[in-house]
């Protein structure tokens, strides 16, 4: 029975495993990433993190048992030198697991292993993708409307510096309309003078008409005369 047995045996024996466990962390430790099966790169991860753990605390026990492990050792100076240094801010995940596909031969899944802070371009694209919390409005913070507004009350404001010709205009024209104003009169002078033309019509009218009326008056009283010689004959 395999009753607590949950390390995947990957088809080998206990001493092989070991022993290729062993050479695949010494070749991760050297050269930062590895490519291999993704169930090899899965037992990889789950042996060399408790060893770089170890290798955070740099003292001759804890250098004596990672020798055990990886048997190697110009890894372990490698590891106690660069790679303790390189992730000691780091509580864990030190490793990061990339499928590759399938290999052409045998179809078997294949994957990438690598150190997570070894690889500059996922340490340079992940700030990016952090997700942010939206925060709330505050009340002191305007609204986008409101600075439109704040804008066009500027505008507001500065237009009538820029009006201040227009302001000058209707002096420019008040002389105009006085020019109108005392013209006008001088064109109703004639009118009024009219008038005054037509009186003397009027009065030539009322001189003539006497003159026309004088013959006969002076014909009435001639025959008036006429007619009084004319009644002192018969008296006579």
């Amino acid at each position: 029975m395999r009753h607590r047995k949950k390390n995947p045996h990957l088809g080998r024996k206990r001493g092989h495993r070991k022993y290729m466990l062993a050479n695949m962390g010494s070749s991760l430790i050297e050269h930062k990433s590895i490519n291999t099966t993704l169930a090899k790169a899965k037992a990889l991860k789950l042996f060399i993190e408790p060893i770089i753990t170890k290798s955070k605390t740099d003292s001759t026990h804890n250098r004596r048992i990672v020798f055990k492990y990886l048997r190697n050792k110009y890894a372990v100076t490698e590891l106690f030198r660069e790679v303790a240094v390189k992730i000691g801010d780091r509580p864990g995940g030190y490793t990061r697991i990339i499928k590759l596909g399938n290999r052409s031969g045998d179809n078997a899944d294949m994957a990438m292993i690598e150190l997570v802070d070894y690889n500059e371009l996922y340490s340079q694209s992940k700030p990016e993708s952090r997700r942010r919390r939206r925060r709330k409005k505050k009340s002191t913070d305007k609204i986008p409307s409101e600075l439109a507004n704040a804008a066009d009350e500027t505008s507001v404001e500065e237009a009538p510096v820029e009006e201040a010709p227009a302001d000058e205009a209707p002096a420019d024209e008040a002389p105009v309309e006085e020019a109108l104003v005392e013209e006008a009169p001088a064109d109703e002078a004639p009118a009024d003078e009219a008038p005054a033309d037509e009186a003397p019509a009027d009065e030539a009218l009322v001189e003539e008409a006497p003159a026309d009326e004088a013959p006969a008056e002076n014909s009435d009283p001639s025959e008036d005369l006429n007619d009084e010689d004319g009644k002192q004959k018969k008296e006579n």
